[in-house]
């Protein structure tokens, strides 16, 4: 994975010459290996909310996490798009979603609560709120959205970094994956039809996640 970052940060970085794409790789590095530790602080966040809850009510919230860092040309293309120069500061400025994580919950009254209680944490600012649960897109698409910002403890200094958190329910993360992969195969156009029966998928996964939690609370009295 390392080896795949650094190749593609030499490709975003290839209209430089030499001594200056040389300056900017080591830049990028840094404030990728940066990125990488915000993510591991945000995911001991929730290790340690999984392990509290699963101590106190008998059960863990969190079904599983992922995380990944946005691809360097991924970056590049979408600080062209807002017309900016693709270098570290205007990245770390402008880009929100460098370093993200999923966090995929049983229930969807978990997704608010794991939220909750990571927004209560004195370390953690919480710079931008989505939620596409109560709204969801047009699409079908439902998913909290949280931008908050973490500190890293380096040798010498304490950084501020954001990180894009996703909490979704294992339902929700069933249809997300599975329209992904439909809506944007290569070779296939996808029709209007094919986007009617994915929201109808949608609705009925969101009604499958609203009866689960009830029974829920039938069974869990927290």
């Amino acid at each position: 994975m390392e080896n795949f970052y650094k190749k593609n940060i030499q490709m975003a970085l290839e209209e430089f010459d030499n001594e200056k794409a040389k300056e900017n790789f080591e830049k990028y590095n840094k404030m990728m290996a940066y990125y990488k530790c915000a993510m591991m602080e945000i995911e001991t966040k929730f290790n340690v909310l999984n392990e509290e809850f699963s101590l106190q009510y008998d059960r863990n919230p969190i079904n599983g996490m992922k995380s990944r860092l946005k691809n360097p040309i991924s970056m590049k293309e979408k600080l062209e798009r807002k017309n900016l120069n693709f270098s570290v500061e205007d990245a770390e400025k402008n880009l929100n979603d460098i370093a993200g994580i999923r966090v995929i919950c049983s229930f969807y009254d978990d997704v608010y609560m794991l939220a909750d209680a990571l927004l209560k944490q004195d370390d953690i600012t919480l710079v931008e709120k989505k939620d596409y649960i109560k709204n969801p897109k047009p699409n079908g698409y439902r998913s909290l959205h949280l931008i908050v910002s973490v500190p890293i403890f380096l040798e010498k200094e304490k950084r501020m970094m954001k990180v894009e958190i996703q909490l979704r329910t294992i339902a929700m993360d069933f249809w997300a994956s599975l329209e992904h992969q439909l809506r944007y195969k290569k070779d296939f156009e996808f029709t209007d039809e094919m986007g009617k029966e994915l929201l109808e998928c949608a609705t009925l996964s969101a009604e499958l996640d609203g009866r689960m939690n009830k029974l829920r609370e039938k069974t869990f009295k927290e």
